[in-house]
């Protein structure tokens, strides 16, 4: 297990703990939320950096890299379904378009083609992610920020949150369409041999 593999794997446990902090309401305990998401975020691009930097790039790598970002983006977007934040159709076409690629990858896995991210998997998981941001800085603002500010900061709450919430509908926009182009790039190796 070398570095950048160590680094992707983090991001699993890691979003079990975000998302409980989630559901704490001690001060500090949204603001850790946050951070912890944004170093999760710094790894997922340094992971990539290292092993290609290091010469590690592998199969292995390349899968868990994806894997872990839908893992960590479904996680927080159960919680977020569960605290009334994200609507539920808007869950249900992410959680699809990930169970659906995802299956295609092994699928493909199985016939030693390997699917990486393309620059529209990337652009998806980017714009989920920044929105996802968002959404974990509202309650941060409004609980840990709002203690020490002493203007009301409600207003500026509420706008971090239409904006993670608009960034999330436009990353499952993206969703849709990058799954649209996986399928039509890799039709040939998922469904060769479906009608035997």
């Amino acid at each position: 297990m070398n570095l950048p593999n160590l680094i992707t794997l983090s991001r699993i446990p890691l979003m079990f703990v975000i998302v409980g902090l989630m559901y704490c309401e001690w001060l500090g305990a949204a603001s850790l939320a946050f951070w912890l998401f944004i170093a999760c975020a710094i790894g997922d691009g340094l992971d990539g950096y290292l092993a290609r930097r290091l010469g590690l790039v592998s199969n292995f790598g390349k899968l868990m890299d994806a894997l872990t970002d839908k893992i960590m983006v479904i996680g927080l977007v159960i919680a977020f379904v569960d605290k009334h934040e994200i609507p539920v159709p808007l869950a249900l076409i992410t959680l699809c378009r990930e169970f659906i690629i995802t299956g295609m990858r092994m699928v493909a896995a199985s016939k030693g083609v390997i699917v990486a991210a393309d620059k529209g998997g990337k652009s998806k998981t980017a714009t989920q992610l920044i929105a996802l941001g968002f959404l974990l800085g509202a309650p941060m603002v409004a609980q840990d920020w709002a203690y020490f500010w002493p203007q009301d900061l409600s207003v500026f709450t509420e706008w971090v949150q239409k904006i993670g919430l608009f960034g999330f509908i436009v990353g499952t926009f993206l969703a849709v369409w990058s799954g649209g182009r996986y399928i039509s790039r890799y039709r040939g190796v998922f469904f060769d041999g479906a009608n035997e």
